[in-house]
């Protein structure tokens, strides 16, 4: 019996890890799917990815603690004997706007980077043992596209995606060819994380995107977590890319 593949999703309960653990779940993987505060939503998407065949083990773990990471691994290398793929998606922000400087705390800067970089790195440092032992392992980071370019995004949420950025390209660099690295950039996207950032204002913005954009509309988590799944599942010698995931907003405005 051919062995089933097997992936981690970090911040899988809810947005794009939510579409990531179905897509692998429907693709052959097994998913170990990690969550921090959103436990009803993380058994939610635990069912539906058992509905397609796969064996889910749930983890609750703050990805920026390391001792948490550290044990959430060693769940995963009990419970999977390995890992085929990582998918870093755990994050989070602020709802500063981002040209109220004077807004944005201390506390809530070094926050964002423990989740977002902080995090990444130690879920990556800790899964590449695990990773090693695959014959086609991959990473997938969740950048965005405000990691690239300005946009309307709280500053440290904006330049921790940058660092997101900057650290995909090192890790391609650090742990080939045994591991491709690579990271998603997605654009304005539909649902709850943009209704939050643009609160009254989302439905006629989000238009006015969508309008702007080549494509015809904005992107949606099913389309971010499609594209994971190519770069996990095909593109062997793709490593070190950030892909952009905007209809072509970016390229043409």
């Amino acid at each position: 019996m051919e062995r089933r593949k097997t992936a981690l999703v970090t911040g899988g309960a809810t947005g794009i890890g939510r579409a990531a653990v179905l897509h692998l779940a429907r693709a052959g993987f097994d998913v170990a799917l990690n969550y921090r505060s959103s436990a009803d939503a993380a058994k939610a998407v635990a069912v539906e990815a058992e509905r397609c065949g796969a064996k889910v083990l749930l983890l609750k773990a703050d990805v920026a603690d390391d001792a948490e990471v550290r044990a959430m691994l060693a769940k995963v290398d009990a419970a999977f004997g390995g890992l085929d793929a990582l998918i870093n998606n755990a994050g989070t922000t602020i709802a500063t706007p981002p040209k109220d400087l004077e807004a944005v705390s201390v506390e809530d800067w070094d926050r964002v980077f423990a989740v977002n970089v902080r995090g990444l790195f130690l879920v990556t440092r800790a899964a590449v043992p695990l990773l090693k032992r695959s014959p086609n392992a991959a990473i997938v980071n969740t950048a965005s596209i405000v990691g690239l370019r300005p946009g309307p995004q709280p500053l440290p949420y904006a330049a921790s995606k940058a660092a997101i950025v900057s650290l995909t390209k090192q890790f391609a660099g650090a742990l080939g060819p045994a591991i491709r690295v690579n990271a998603v950039a997605p654009g304005w996207m539909e649902g709850e994380w943009m209704e939050r950032m643009l609160g009254d204002n989302y439905d006629k913005l989000m238009e006015r995107r969508a309008k702007a954009t080549p494509l015809g509309r904005c992107v949606t988590a099913d389309d971010v977590a499609e594209v994971m799944l190519s770069l996990i599942e095909g593109n062997r010698f793709v490593t070190g890319e950030i892909v952009v995931i905007d209809g072509g907003f970016a390229s043409t405005t």
